[in-house]
C-alpha cells in the first residue's frame, strides 16, 4: 500500500472512530434559576459531577445557573418541550397549573423539616403523575428553609402589613398579600435586589437562604421568624431524553438523584442556621413574632388552606389526609 493510500485509510478510520465516540457521548442542558453560590445549585452541581463519574463521561450534563438559559417561569415548560433535558423549578409557583404543586406552600401546615418531608411523601405520587402526563419525570426534590417575613418596618400584627409593597412568587403569597391588604408585586429572585433598591417592594416572605444570598440586609431591617411553610424545588428530566439513555446510564442518574435528594434536605437544615447568622451579622434584626402576628397569620392561613382544598378537590383531600395520618 502506498503511503498516501495508507494515510487516507488511517484518516478515514480515525474519522469513524471520532464519529463513534461522539455518538456514544450524550450531552444534556440543565436549566436552573439560582446563582451558583446557592445551596440548591451546589447540590445540583454535585449531582452533575456524580453522573459524570458514574457514566465515565458518557453522559455530560451542563448546568446553567442564575436563569442564564431560561428564566424561572420558563424552565418547567422548557423541559416539557425538550428545549432543555433537565430543569429545576419552584413547585409552588405553578399552583395555578395544578393545585398539587402548591401543597408545600400552604401556611402553617408543617412545623418543621420532619413534617415537611412527610408532606413530600404524601405529595410525591401526585407530583409524579402530573409530571408524567407532561412528558417529564421527577428526579429529586429539595426543601428550602422555612419561609419568614422580611420588612423595612416593624410588624406586630397583620394590620401592619396593610399597604406594604409585598413581593409574591406564587398564588399563595399573592393571596396572603390580598388578605392582609398588602400590594402584591410579582418579582423573581434574580430581580430582588434591584426591586428593593428602587422601592418596587418593601417586604416579602421568603427563606433565610434567599435573604442571605441576595444580601437583603442591605435594604431591609427586620426578619420575623414566622416559619410559615417549607416549600421545595423540583428537578425534572424530559421523559424522551431519559428513555433514550442506556439502562446503565438511567440507573446512574437515578442513583445520583436519590443521593442529591438526601444530601439536599440535610444541607437545607444547615444552610438555614448559617443564613440566619449571615442576616444577623449583616445588621438585620432577627425577631420572634408576636402572639398577635402569629394569631393573625394563622387565621389567614386557615382561609388559604380552605380555598386550596376547594380547588384541589379529591386529590387534595387525599393528599392532606395521608399527610395527617403520617404525623
Amino acid at each position: 500500500m502506498k503511503r498516501r493510500d495508507f494515510c487516507a485509510t488511517a484518516a478515514l478510520a480515525t474519522g469513524f472512530g471520532l464519529a463513534g465516540s461522539a455518538h456514544a457521548e450524550t450531552k444534556w442542558d440543565f436549566a436552573t434559576a439560582y446563582p451558583a453560590i446557592n445551596f440548591h445549585s451546589k447540590n445540583n452541581q454535585q449531582f452533575v459531577d456524580d453522573v459524570a463519574a458514574a457514566t465515565k463521561g458518557a453522559l455530560k450534563i451542563q448546568p446553567h445557573f442564575g436563569a442564564s438559559l431560561f428564566k424561572m417561569p420558563e424552565i418547567k415548560r422548557a423541559v416539557q418541550t425538550g428545549n432543555a433535558q433537565m430543569g429545576e423549578f419552584f413547585l409552588v409557583s405553578f399552583q395555578n397549573e395544578a393545585q398539587i404543586f402548591g401543597a408545600d406552600g400552604l401556611p402553617f401546615l408543617v412545623k418543621d423539616y420532619d413534617e415537611a418531608f412527610k408532606l413530600y411523601q404524601a405529595q410525591k405520587p401526585y407530583l409524579e403523575s402530573i409530571l408524567d402526563k407532561q412528558g417529564q419525570s421527577l428526579l429529586y426534590s429539595v426543601a428550602w428553609p422555612p419561609q419568614s417575613i422580611y420588612s423595612n418596618k416593624q410588624i406586630n400584627s397583620a394590620a401592619d402589613l396593610k399597604g406594604l409593597k409585598w413581593r409574591v412568587y406564587s398564588p399563595t403569597t399573592a393571596r396572603i398579600g390580598e388578605l392582609v391588604g398588602a400590594q402584591p408585586v410579582t418579582i423573581q429572585e434574580a430581580e430582588l435586589s434591584q426591586a428593593l433598591a428602587t422601592g418596587v417592594i418593601e417586604g416579602l416572605i421568603t427563606s433565610s437562604a434567599t435573604g442571605a444570598d441576595n444580601k437583603l440586609y442591605e435594604h431591609l431591617k427586620y426578619f420575623y421568624k414566622v416559619q410559615a411553610w417549607i416549600p421545595k424545588n423540583a428537578v425534572t428530566v424530559n421523559k424522551k431524553a431519559f428513555a433514550a439513555l442506556p439502562k446503565a446510564e438511567q440507573d446512574a442518574v437515578r442513583k445520583a438523584a436519590a443521593a442529591a435528594e438526601e444530601r439536599g434536605w440535610k444541607s437545607s437544615r444547615e444552610v438555614d442556621a448559617r443564613s440566619l447568622e449571615t442576616l444577623k451579622n449583616g445588621g438585620m434584626q432577627i425577631i420572634e413574632p408576636s402572639a398577635q402576628l402569629m394569631g393573625d397569620l394563622g387565621k389567614v392561613g386557615d382561609v388559604v388552606v380552605k380555598e386550596w382544598l376547594e380547588k384541589a378537590g379529591p386529590d387534595g383531600k387525599a393528599l392532606l389526609d395521608a399527610f395527617n395520618k403520617s404525623k
